[in-house]
């Protein structure tokens, strides 16, 4: 039997299925606030860590032209129509960070790895955590990882960009699969059995289809078009992931002769495609605050064709190595801009959208190749109160990333004084010359 639980949050539950629904204004379906009250929007966070860098020479706009009146390189123009919503930072780097290989390790904690006198690894707690002790309270998922299945070629321990604050690398969802069914249905529903769903045409929201139609009774249209939007939004990403999702049990076959494949189904672009939308449907029902994506690099590349390995990408001089590269950085802009029309698209209250309340960045802690200075930076979304639309270029060259860290933290509401190797708050983020 389905119930409609109306707690802290509002849910529509079977015995095989949890469905969180987004924000209504229509009274009774405000989960944190009294019907009478005006319902505020959270504050998120979402850090996107791309491995190796990106292609010097065509990923940064011209150091040269700074403020408003810079032009957007090749690599990042997909993100044109974005361009007054968008900042790119140059000069920022973790002082610490000499080892390419370790780049994302220490991406968003900007620690020294040898702090540990006698130990040759040491690691502190990641910007996203220090985030989530604050933001993480009223959510279902204090954080949410995300990663990618093969790890980083061995370079670097787990898969997450996320590190507690004892040090330790915390486990991430390594595929859509895995990240769907946790966020959005029962983890206790058997594999054989959500295939055979599958195999039937049946989405998760079928065994919670008659409170889904009770629950719509009475609200408002904007209520109720954005529960329409929500329930699209899920069977479309139910829809993409089903045919991975039958293949879930079955060993793959290999050939007697080692070859190499081009990525199939879920794996490289589509699925960073992918994460982008769960990420996008866990804010619209506040499911967390708090997100990180260490992407993939092998898949990524393959899924576009490309037959040499993401390290050998990462050292390229001229030819096929940096067409690759400068192919891949076109992509990853155009998915960015996607995610950034998604974010834009969503409607929350006081006629804000989710863009208006998140913050995102995009970036790596490697320049290209194995430099470690001015790491690339991109950020957007006006949750933090960054005025966008900006080419910032540090006067420092070695401006602690951290500083960026420690600006989107106070920013979002986090009250800290210092982060990882911090001097400061980047002014000129906020408007200030």
């Amino acid at each position: 039997m389905n119930t409609l639980s109306q707690n802290r949050r509002t849910f529509l539950r079977s015995s095989s299925a949890l469905v969180a629904l987004p924000f209504l204004e229509s009274a009774g379906f405000r989960p944190f606030v009294s019907a009478a009250a005006p319902a505020t929007p959270p504050k998120r966070l979402a850090f996107l860590g791309v491995g190796f860098g990106f292609t010097r020479d065509t990923w940064y706009p011209d150091s040269k032209i700074t403020g408003s009146d810079y032009q957007l390189s090749e690599g990042l123009s997909p993100l044109e129509r974005h361009k007054s919503d968008i900042t790119v930072i140059q000069n920022l780097s973790n002082q610490y960070n000499n080892e390419a290989h370790w780049g994302s390790t220490f991406w968003l904690t900007g620690a020294n790895r040898y702090a540990e006198p006698g130990q040759s690894f040491h690691n502190t707690i990641s910007a996203d955590q220090v985030a989530a002790e604050t933001l993480g309270k009223e959510t279902r998922f204090t954080s949410v990882q995300l990663g990618y299945k093969g790890g980083d070629n061995g370079h670097g321990p787990g898969l997450s960009l996320a590190w507690n604050r004892q040090g330790k690398p915390m486990a991430g969802y390594d595929t859509p699969v895995a990240a769907f069914h946790r966020l959005f249905s029962d983890d206790k529903t058997p594999l054989a059995e959500r295939q055979a769903a599958l195999l039937q045409q049946r989405s998760v929201l079928d065994t919670v289809l008659e409170d889904a139609k009770s629950t719509s009774r009475g609200l408002t249209k904007a209520d109720t078009d954005k529960l329409d939007e929500y329930f699209q939004s899920i069977r479309e990403i139910e829809t993409r992931l089903s045919k991975e999702e039958e293949w879930l049990d079955v060993p793959k076959v290999r050939p007697s002769e080692p070859i190499k494949e081009p990525g199939a189904g879920l794996e490289g672009v589509e699925e960073v495609k992918m994460m982008y939308d769960l990420m996008i449907a866990a804010m619209q029902v506040d499911a967390s605050r708090v997100f990180t994506y260490r992407q993939p690099l092998d898949t990524f590349i393959r899924s576009m064709g490309a037959t040499i390995t993401s390290h050998n990408m990462s050292h390229y001089s001229e030819g096929a190595r940096k067409e690759v590269s400068r192919e891949r950085d076109l992509k990853q802009s155009e998915l960015f801009a996607h995610f950034i029309d998604r974010l834009k698209a969503i409607k929350e209250a006081n006629d804000t959208t989710l863009f208006d309340n998140t913050t995102v960045t995009l970036g790596s802690n490697i320049n290209s190749i194995h430099y470690l200075t001015n790491c690339p930076t991109v950020v957007t979304g006006r949750g933090a109160g960054v005025q966008h639309g900006r080419h910032l270029v540090m006067k420092d060259p070695k401006t602690p990333l951290c500083n960026l860290w420690l600006s989107l933290l106070k920013g979002s509401g986090i009250d800290v004084e210092s982060h990882g190797d911090s001097t400061g708050q980047i002014e000129e983020l906020f408007g200030a010359v």
